[in-house]
């Protein structure tokens, strides 16, 4: 006979789901990157994420984005005894190559209602000029 589940609406969500979406977060950091005629357009989905839980860090022309949630779930019965209580903390990070022309200044980016927009300018690359080095010959 099955049970019901009381963390979830069917038994079975308990067993196959991915042990994130228990928590709510199986969406985080979902990704869309727009390539426009100035650069590129990213939007990054991060619900339950506030504002000064995401950190965007430029090193070595990687764009990192990293972003954490803490989550606390209870419910008590009329006798103000547990019938549940769940809590969750987690992070994690996405990286994007933009390129070592790509200054921290030329990024924009906003956060409004639990998404993240970025707003990154195409640079290409300068070229090194080789520098060519002789050794002198004696004689």
């Amino acid at each position: 006979m099955l049970m019901p589940s009381i963390f979830r609406d069917n038994l079975l969500d308990d067993f196959f789901d991915f042990p994130f979406d228990r928590y709510g977060t199986g969406s985080l950091m979902n990704t869309d990157i727009k390539d426009t005629d100035n650069g590129y357009e990213v939007t990054i989905n991060m619900p339950g994420v506030k504002k000064e839980d995401v950190k965007a860090e430029l090193r070595d022309g990687y764009l990192t984005i990293q972003a954490s949630t803490d989550s606390n779930k209870e419910e008590k019965d009329s006798n103000g005894r547990y019938i549940r209580r769940e809590r969750y903390s987690g992070s994690c990070s996405r990286s994007f190559y933009v390129g070592d022309a790509v200054t921290q200044e030329d990024i924009k980016a906003k956060f409004e209602d639990g998404t993240l927009k970025l707003l990154i300018p195409k640079k290409e690359a300068v070229p090194e000029v080789e520098e060519r080095k002789y050794i002198a010959i004696e004689g």
